[in-house]
């Protein structure tokens, strides 16, 4: 398992160019970015290069371990990054490790420690989350059933899906809860962004591009205390957007954990009042 760079070239190391020139075979995501990136680094591949990817995984997984169990190297890389982490992988090692064959990784860029590194937030403890559901009722389940999580938390997510998934979090963890969405890691255009989710979500609704890793701080003392005020206006946005203000009332309050009613006086009391 070879990990690759995930912008510069410059971070491979010089394992890594010997193993691509020496190995029997190398199962790449995309055998285009795979000999794109063989020819920055200047390497020949000299073995055989197959495809290896999500949806060839299980099949082409157990075509690998019949090439190992005759005693060849194989080399799985990814576009960027370590195999196994949110890209295809763990398949093929959980196969060879029951058919005894020796696994082994070649260490390399990761945006998830990366993202945690730059982020400004607690890293001595932290959990990978990968891509929150796409389908906003499974995200805010899957989101809610963290929203006690301790440990500081990584998403990755695609630039499209940004504002949604930041939206969502502020309903889940809260508005004011401290995060950074980290775009273009190691890149030309590398950007850094830190604030409260909400604020994140306004910023991300201008229109983000490039590869994301959110990092968000996880749950402390006092999280449990609503902020109603943040609520009331993500009820206003989606009222602004066109949603029925009962509507919105009732999710964003039962994605909170707070009385609708409360939600709903407060709400007036803004629309009301001069």
């Amino acid at each position: 398992m070879a990990g690759a760079p995930i912008g510069q070239v410059g971070d491979v190391s010089p394992r890594l160019r010997e193993l691509l020139a020496g190995a029997d075979v190398v199962a790449a995501e995309d055998t285009r970015r795979l000999r794109r990136l063989a020819a920055d680094l200047g390497v020949e591949l000299t073995g055989r290069v197959v495809s290896y990817y999500d949806q060839n995984e299980a099949g082409r997984a157990q075509e690998l371990v019949e090439t190992l169990k005759q005693g060849r190297t194989v080399v799985v890389i990814t576009d960027a990054g370590m195999p196994g982490v949110s890209d295809p992988g763990y398949r093929l090692t959980q196969l060879a490790v029951e058919a005894g064959i020796t696994v082994t990784a070649l260490p390399g860029p990761s945006a998830v420690t990366t993202a945690l590194a730059v982020s400004g937030l607690a890293s001595d403890r932290f959990c990978f989350e990968g891509f929150p559901p796409r389908k906003g009722d499974e995200r805010a389940r899957r989101l809610g059933a963290l929203a006690a999580e301790e440990r500081t938390m990584v998403f990755f997510e695609s630039p499209h899906r940004l504002e949604e998934s930041l939206r969502a979090m502020a309903e889940a963890f809260g508005a004011g809860r401290r995060a950074a969405v980290c775009r273009e890691l190691t890149k030309t255009y590398e950007e850094v962004r830190r604030g409260g989710l909400g604020e994140l979500a306004e910023w991300a609704a201008g229109g983000v591009k490039g590869e994301i890793t959110i990092v968000v701080a996880g749950h402390a003392p006092g999280d449990d205390e609503p902020d109603l005020d943040a609520l009331a206006a993500e009820v206003d946005r989606r009222v602004a957007a066109g949603e029925r203000r009962s509507l919105a009332v009732a999710e964003v309050a039962k994605g909170a954990g707070v009385p609708r009613r409360e939600l709903y006086d407060l709400v007036h009391r803004r629309t009301t009042t001069p």
